[in-house]
């Protein structure tokens, strides 16, 4: 596992210490330990996982330049884990409405002694604690969904980050009014046959 993680690494072009490494396998295992009883993946095979969450997850941290994100829709902590670990200069806040999924962030988060996360258990339309220069999502529904649910929590000047797997320009002609589209990002995840994208939004300045 750690040869492929570490292959997986350098592909990625990122540059991570034996700590972080350590951390990711460590998160790992434990996701799969957990998963047997609380069915928090539907993804149970080891190397699988390793590019379905980890890698999917690290293959985006280039366009990560942001002192606070909120992940959400975490589900089990993806991608905000893995960002939180290759990033630990930013602050990452990890939200989900499921109870035992933020029951098993929380763990890891002592257990990998992170310190730049924090959990939310809630529905995101009940998160009105924070404002956050960016907002990343995985698994939320559809662009339009995702704007519309956090439109408070996002500075004026922040950013929203949908990860996707093909981009659909149909998705993008129902986002509201107030915002557009900055970038689609073409991501590689190495070893995955599959076609993912970083679709980068904003509010419109006019």
């Amino acid at each position: 596992m750690r040869d492929i993680l570490q292959n997986g690494v350098s592909e990625l072009e990122l540059v991570l210490t034996e700590h972080q490494l350590n951390q990711l396998i460590t998160l790992l295992e434990q996701l799969l330990k957990w998963n047997k009883a609380y069915n928090l993946t539907a993804i149970t095979e080891v190397n699988e996982a390793l590019k379905l969450h980890l890698l999917d997850s690290l293959a985006v941290v280039p366009y990560w330049h942001f002192e606070k994100t909120l992940d959400v829709g975490t589900g089990a902590g993806f991608p905000g884990l893995p960002l939180a670990i290759a990033l630990p200069d930013q602050e990452f806040h990890l939200l989900d409405s499921n109870s035992k999924k933020v029951r098993f962030i929380k763990q890891q988060i002592h257990e990998l002694g992170l310190t730049n996360v924090k959990t939310y258990h809630c529905r995101v339309q009940e998160h009105h604690k924070e404002e956050y220069d960016c907002v990343v999502s995985r698994a939320f529904a559809s662009l339009k969904d995702m704007l519309v649910a956090t439109e408070k929590q996002v500075i004026k000047s922040g950013r929203w980050m949908a990860m996707k797997g093909v981009y659909l320009e149909g998705e993008l002609t129902e986002i509201p009014n107030w915002a557009v589209e900055i970038q689609c990002h073409q991501v590689k995840v190495p070893w995955l046959d599959a076609e993912r994208c970083l679709i980068e939004l904003a509010r419109r300045n006019d």
